[in-house]
């Protein structure tokens, strides 16, 4: 026999949803008067007068001077929403070890915010987002490459300077390259991103030739230090659809961060990772970690640009280690890194017992 409360019962709350990461929009964007001559420059060109977004001409894709701000840090803000259209002059390869054997150039700059990020010091006074018309030139210096290796696999990575995803429903460049390297037997494209705008390239023929990674981290990092990027969920989601289509799959935990409670961050991380993966997604699957690290003119930049991160950068608890690019990087004591890497490892094989660990570094 049921007993009345006398009291009507409340229908179960509902949670509000979220609202999916848009595409990136940029507020202003500079065209070179060449990448005009391209294809690609007159589509982009009418893909920003049909969203109304200002732009400017400018003489070279390697200095914009004239960027609205009062301040550094308001032109950074407004750099890291503005477009620069043009051709790449350079079509020799930078090196992109341990990720791949060369880095494809097809944009440089990122619309995300994360404050650890290397592009910090790379592209230092330049933080604007540049995009490459002459694919075409690019696909062929990418040919010259792989004939030159034959009868070895040449692999390029694509998201060295970039992250090419967040672009793709401007530039179609990425479309380009899976598809001229799903015709090569001998090359092979990857790449990273934090976004889940994967729709594009979803019904493309690949042949398997690209492998698609995803950057992916502790609830902890992905909160204080990735602001306008895609959520987790999110990016799991697209994960899953990349894994449908036939693409091999990967994720790069990165960068890997020692904070108050990481064996519970990281071991969170790849449990919700192995529960929202599709059945037999484990095969085939590659992991790349990357523990955090900064350089002196890195640390400076990311204080100046977010004053509040909660990054830590205390030189002092750190190891030095001599870096490609002539400074020293410091990442973490080597008793703190065989922590993290053996931790994070066995948790890796624990829910995926298939996968391959590409690298730590």
């Amino acid at each position: 026999m049921s007993v009345s409360t006398g009291m009507a019962e409340r229908p179960p709350a509902q949670r509000k949803s979220k609202k999916p990461t848009g595409l990136f929009i940029p507020e202003l964007v500079f065209f070179e008067p060449n990448a005009l001559n391209y294809p690609k420059g007159e589509r982009i060109m009418e893909w920003v007068k049909a969203q109304g977004i200002p732009y400017r001409m400018t003489t070279s894709h390697n200095r914009i001077t004239n960027l609205p701000g009062e301040t550094e840090t308001e032109q950074y803000k407004i750099a890291k929403r503005t477009l620069v259209v043009g051709v790449r002059k350079t079509l020799t390869f930078d090196q992109s070890k341990p990720s791949a054997d060369y880095a494809i150039p097809i944009a440089t700059g990122c619309m995300g915010h994360c404050h650890y990020c290397y592009l910090q010091t790379t592209l230092g006074a330049k933080p604007y987002i540049r995009v490459y018309v002459n694919t075409d030139e690019v696909i062929n210096a990418a040919k010259k490459y792989i004939e030159a290796q034959a009868p070895g696999i040449t692999t390029f990575e694509a998201a060295c300077t970039s992250d090419p995803l967040g672009l793709e429903h401007i530039t179609g460049s990425l479309a380009e390259l899976i598809t001229f390297m799903a015709q090569e037997p001998l090359g092979r494209l990857r790449f990273v991103t934090k976004y889940q705008h994967v729709e594009p390239l979803l019904g493309l023929k690949h042949n398997g030739h690209t492998r698609i990674r995803f950057s992916i981290n502790a609830d902890y990092v992905i909160r204080n230090f990735e602001p306008a990027t895609s959520r987790f969920e999110e990016r799991i989601e697209a994960a899953g659809k990349v894994a449908k289509a036939g693409y091999p799959l990967g994720f790069i935990i990165a960068p890997i961060i020692w904070h108050d409670g990481w064996e519970e961050g990281y071991s969170e991380l790849l449990a919700k990772l192995a529960a929202a993966l599709p059945q037999g997604t484990g095969n085939g699957l590659t992991f790349e970690m990357i523990q955090h690290r900064f350089t002196k003119t890195a640390k400076s930049l990311i204080e100046k640009r977010y004053p509040k991160s909660k990054l830590e950068m205390d030189m002092e608890k750190r190891k030095m280690k001599w870096g490609r690019w002539g400074q020293y990087k410091y990442v973490y004591p080597d008793e703190q890194q065989t922590a993290l890497r053996e931790w994070i490892t066995e948790r890796i094989f624990e829910h995926f017992p298939e996968a391959r660990i590409d690298y730590f570094t």
